[in-house]
This record gives C-alpha cells, structure tokens and sequence, in this order.
C-alpha cells in the first residue's frame, strides 16, 4: 500500500475530517502533529511549497494538499488508486429516506428518522459536520452549560445519529432530478435513489472576491482561525466582518497572535451583545470601523507580507502590517443543484411551504441554514431538522 503523511494538529476539524475519509478508505497513513514536534512544522511548509494551513496530505511523492483535495479525489474517483486499494464494491441501494448534508440539521433528522425506523442514508457534502465543525466554542446551544467546542458537538451528533442506524457516508452530489419518483441522486457516475429527501445542504464561507484574496488562500489568507492561527504566533493578523463568526474568531486568534484588526464595513457590529464585550474588552484587537480591505500584498516566495485596507468615508488607504487574513463575511446558501427544480428566493435560499418543511415538489423537505436566512442557529437548524424528519416519515406513510 501506498505510504500517507498527513501534517495535521490538535484543533483542526478538517484534519479530523481528512484523517475520518482515510480511514473510512480501510487507508494507512502516518500523522505528524506539528503542534508536539515544531520541528516538522518548518517540514511541512517546505515539502508543501510554502502552505500555511493544515492538513497537509501526501500520497507517496504526490502532495495531495488539504481536506478539500483530498476529497476532490474521491469524488472523481481517483483517491482509491492512489492508495493503491482494490475498486471497492458499490453496496448502494434504493433508500426510502436520504438526508443530504451532515451539520446539525441533517444530523437531528437523522436521529429522528432513525428512531422511526426509516435507516436513513445521510451524504455528508464536503464540509461534514457543516458550519459548527470549525467553532472553537458553542456557547448557546442547550445542554452545555460549560459551552463545547463544536466539532466535538458535531461529532456527538453523529455518533447520535449512527446509534439509530442512520448510515454517514462520505460524498457530494453533483446533479439531481426530482422530476419522477424514485428520486435520482448523482455523485459523478454514481446513482442513488430514494422515495423521499431531506435537503440540510447548509451554507458555505463566503470570500470578498479579490484576485489577491484567491491567490494567497492558504499562503496567509483563510476562513478558518481554529485550523490556521496556529501559523501567525506572536504576529499582527486581520479578521474580515462584523457578526458572530468574525469577533469570536477575533478572540481566539488573540490566544496566538500579538495584535488582532477587525475590519468591518460598519460603524457598529452585528454580533451579539456578549460577544461584542468580549471583544471590545480586549486590548489586543483594534476595530477599523468603516474599514474595507483594499488589497492582499505579497509575492510568490514569501505569501501573503501585508494587508492593505480603505477607510470608506475618507479613501484613505494604510497597510496594517498584518501577515495573515481571516474572511468571515458571512455564508451562501448551498442551493445550487436545486434551482431547476425548488421554489427559492431572491436570496437563493429554499421556500418551503409555510409552516412546514415540505417543499413544492412531494416528498422533498429542507431543513437548517440551506432554508433560514433569519436565524442561522445550530440549535434552530436542529429544530428544522427535527420537523423535516417528521415531515418526511408521515409523508412515506401515507404513500404505504
């Protein structure tokens, strides 16, 4: 068999995730922590042209690069090859119920349709665990009164999930027709299909689209503090937007990093009243308010070298100094694959049927941020999760 390193460290939900699709490959892999052996960080920047973001994968001489590539493969089915693994055998079968997306949404479905019986196929999207997988901490969701860190929920949830003989596997997919029953589901060449669908596809980062932003992405620039800040020790950094995700990656990266700017657009903050005391009670960040990034400076060698930002009253423009960039502007719904078929609106989220879960075509239901452009909670996307599996086994029922 092929010989894998995966770099990885301690706080870092998509090396879990990485080191979760090896194994589930029956794959061998050596781990290197970066965070116990320093040594081997300087290693893996090198053999990795100069990436400061882990995981870092590699398959024999072949640097695969992060979770997001690793995955890239499999669905393109190539991943089974470079490992060096016999094709493996497709046991897909019809599925009365399928659950597309594994965030706290999907997950509660499942557990739902579980417990009635209906052995649920969830297909976890490429983000399994979806947005609370790269939390650091989940402070408002009922139980935890100590708050907990959110890949450590998402991964109760799952466990939760698979109790009640709900089936997680790996994948994405990549095209569907809802126009006749059974449903179709296409990841590549494979075919799936089921008598009813629960859509918790979620929502994914979203970046300010700047040709520097994509350029240095991974090399200084990054939408996940919990996997990246480990890079930027005692260095200045800058955090992008003005909501909950962006202060509490604000105040995480203050654990690593001497100086934090937040820059937001605004004069005052969207997140909530907790956090933004957190954060204004903490001297290591600076608020730019009005404050808009202007350019991602750097060069090939070296990655990104600096930020630099424009006050929106004034025009005035300043590099901060800062060797790292943290995007937390918000989320797009994933609804791509469902705009020929399902009822959206101007935002590209789902319209479900008021109050309900049914969508305009029966025996497909949505559930979680894919469908909640209001709240965008973890706890109210289980709700919809829960409602979705009810939804969808009194449905089926009817259909006996």
């Amino acid at each position: 068999m092929t010989r894998v390193v995966v770099y990885s460290k301690e706080t870092c939900p998509y090396c879990v995730k990485a080191k979760e699709l090896l194994k589930s490959k029956g794959a061998e892999f050596e781990e290197i922590r970066i965070d116990l052996q320093p040594e081997k960080r300087d290693e893996m920047i090198a053999r990795a042209g100069g990436r400061l973001t882990v995981p870092q994968i590699f398959i024999g001489d072949l640097h695969v690069g992060g979770y997001d590539d690793l995955f890239a493969l499999e669905m393109a089915a190539k991943l089974n090859g470079l490992l060096g693994l016999e094709k493996a055998v497709d046991k897909r079968s019809h599925r009365r119920l399928i659950i597309l997306g594994s965030g706290p949404a999907g997950y509660t479905a499942a557990i739902y349709a579980g417990r009635a019986n209906l052995a649920p196929l969830v297909i976890s999207g490429p983000q399994k665990g979806g947005q609370l997988i790269t939390t650091t901490e989940v402070e408002n969701f009922p139980g935890f009164p100590e708050g907990i860190d959110g890949s450590e929920l998402m991964n109760r949830l799952e466990a939760q999930a698979k109790r009640f003989d709900s089936e997680v596997e790996f994948g994405e997919i990549t095209a569907v027709d809802l126009a006749q029953r059974p449903f179709r589901l296409f990841q590549g060449d494979k075919l799936y299909t089921c008598d009813a669908l629960i859509i918790s596809t979620g929502a994914s980062a979203r970046y300010l689209g700047l040709e520097s932003e994509s350029r240095f992405k991974g090399r200084g620039v990054s939408a996940c503090a919990t996997c990246d800040g480990f890079f930027f020790k005692g260095q200045k950094v800058a955090v992008v937007g003005g909501g909950d995700t962006a202060l509490e990656e604000a105040s995480f990266l203050t654990n690593f990093c001497e100086k934090v700017f937040l820059v937001h657009r605004r004069d005052e903050l969207r997140a909530s009243k907790a956090m933004q005391k957190r954060v204004l009670n903490n001297p290591k960040i600076e608020i730019l308010w009005n404050t808009a990034v202007d350019e991602v400076l750097g060069d090939e060698t070296r990655g990104m070298t600096d930020l630099r930002v424009k006050c929106l009253k004034s025009g005035a423009q300043k590099e901060l100094g800062a060797t790292g960039m943290f995007v937390a502007i918000g989320h797009t719904p994933n609804t791509a694959l469902f705009g020929d078929h399902l009822d959206i609106d101007e935002n590209s989220y789902l319209l479900p049927q008021p109050g309900s879960t049914k969508m305009n075509i029966e025996g497909v239901f949505a559930c979680g941020d894919v469908r909640d452009s209001v709240y965008r909670q973890g706890i109210t996307a289980a709700g919809t999760g829960c409602m979705a599996a009810i939804d969808a086994e009194r449905w089926l029922a009817e259909q006996a």
